[in-house]
């Protein structure tokens, strides 16, 4: 671990390697697992604002999920989430033609229908980023189903932090991810 200003960052965030390999999991992370996307307070108005013009991009059971559950829910836990359909798929994704995961906000994006690309959680991974009082934590997730994500990163040569740097730019600014890069030149 090191620090960068008010983070605490992972040395596997420089350290590992990892491209996202799309047809090898097919979007595996957007429809498996027990929870939604994470998400920021500001995004919860996001999504309320943009909602009505996402919803064309939506699956029928995900317009439905976000009908009776809302555009986020809150956990048990007082955590913000997307929401899911049926305890699987988030309420959000949609398939492509190949039966691939994509993302129904990322594809309004796409589409120049709205601005706002996706919540940064999804942006983000395979970073985790967990927001503490005084610092944020800057986290490597390692998810058995992004093996061969792993594998496509370490082939190419990409380090996870360059994989994810728009991302990571969004979330701290060009400044930090500058300084993050020079930080990881020393490993």
């Amino acid at each position: 671990m090191f620090q960068l200003g008010k983070t605490i960052v992972s040395e596997d965030v420089v350290k590992k390697d990892f491209v996202c390999n799309l047809s090898a999991c097919k979007g595996a992370c957007c429809i498996d697992g027990d929870a939604g996307a994470p998400l920021d307070k500001e995004e919860i108005k996001i999504l309320d604002e943009i909602y009505p013009k996402v919803k064309p991009f939506l699956r029928k059971e995900g317009i439905e999920a976000i009908a009776s559950q809302g555009t986020h829910i809150t956990t048990e836990e007082g955590e913000l989430e997307t929401p899911l359909i049926n305890n699987a798929d988030c309420a959000y994704v949609i398939f492509d033609d190949n039966e691939t995961a994509m993302c129904g906000i990322e594809e309004a994006y796409n589409q120049g229908e709205v601005d706002w690309k996706k919540p940064v959680s999804c942006h983000l991974y395979p970073i985790r980023v967990s927001d503490y009082t005084e610092f944020s934590a800057v986290n490597y997730h390692k998810w058995q189903i992004c093996d061969d994500a792993c594998e496509l990163g370490e082939e190419l040569g990409v380090p996870v932090y360059k994989f994810v740097k728009e991302a990571l730019i969004r979330k701290f600014g060009e400044d930090w991810y500058m300084e993050l890069d020079k930080v990881a030149k020393t490993f």
